[in-house]
């Protein structure tokens, strides 16, 4: 399992690498992620501002207690807040920079499977880009405020809440990073959970390395052309993991002790190979 969260970041890196090889095709990706990452930024930037009041508000309880108490409470709850609203940020700024940019990331996407020698035949419209979009920030709205309320267990809280919000916020990036190479190639919600699910700890290290590099002061900018490169990268991995669950159409069977052989083929009207009866009981070789 460690192993493959660890692909899953090494995959991210993989997309950072497309900086040196499509330099100018992942430059596209610069301007859609500055303007999302402007319009967050002022909207996360009140949020810091009125930080105190809002935790005193919301712990009325702790008006008479004595230091340091107090002040452990709200900074905690504070902490917590503000990994909420970043979870709900990085969905935010995802959704708004593929919806602004979609002509842009198209052409990332479309370049990277080219060099991976592919060429989808399948499109991604505008609008389900949108609906995409809003499903992926409603999904994020769910992992802040499932962040927030365990932020309010005691001792364990703050860093529960800041696990747990990492992974699921991860898990719900990567699902939509990886969105454009899987509808091109018309795959069903199904089969796409299903690969997703098959590869549950790449598709989360993935996620979490690009949430994480998010949140590096102007990193959202210079990681969203990277994290559609690599997602592209990621569906690929996970293409050819669910390939080899396809073979039994095309002769490939199991055997009893779980080897899986490849029958011979048979010529168009040639009868089927027929197996040796079994020996009679009692013969011997010798």
């Amino acid at each position: 399992m460690f192993r493959e969260f660890f692909a899953g970041v090494g995959t991210l890196l993989r997309g950072f690498r497309m900086w040196k090889t499509h330099t100018r095709l992942m430059a596209l990706g610069l301007i859609p992620a500055f303007i999302a990452w402007a319009v967050l930024l002022a909207a996360i930037i009140p949020l810091l501002i009125w930080l105190g009041p809002i935790t005193d508000w919301m712990t009325p309880f702790a008006d008479g207690w004595s230091e340091p108490w107090q002040a452990l409470v709200r900074f905690g709850l504070g902490a917590v807040i503000i990994v909420a609203a970043l979870a709900l940020a990085a969905a935010v700024f995802t959704a708004l920079t593929l919806t602004i940019g979609d002509p842009f990331y198209q052409r990332i996407w479309r370049g990277i499977e080219r060099s991976l020698g592919e060429e989808p035949t399948g499109e991604t419209g505008f609008w389900s880009t949108v609906g995409e979009g809003i499903r992926l920030v409603l999904m994020g709205l769910l992992v802040a405020l499932l962040t927030l309320l365990i932020g309010f267990i005691p001792v364990i809280g703050g860093i529960a809440a800041t696990v747990i919000g990492v992974l699921l916020n991860g898990r719900v990036l990567a699902r939509e990073l990886t969105g454009r190479a899987f509808d091109a190639r018309g795959l069903t919600g199904y089969s796409r959970s299903g690969m997703l699910r098959a590869g549950r700890a790449r598709v989360i290290g993935f996620g979490v390395a690009t949430q994480l590099c998010f949140l590096v002061p102007f990193g959202a900018i210079v990681t969203m052309p990277a994290a559609v490169a690599g997602s592209t990268l990621l569906a690929h991995d996970l293409l050819r993991r669910a390939k080899p669950g396809q073979q039994v159409a095309q002769g490939v069977v199991s055997t009893p002790a779980g080897r899986r052989e490849a029958t011979p083929p048979v010529a168009d009207g040639a009868p089927a190979p027929v197996s040796p009866p079994p020996p009679p009981p009692g013969y011997s070789r010798a």
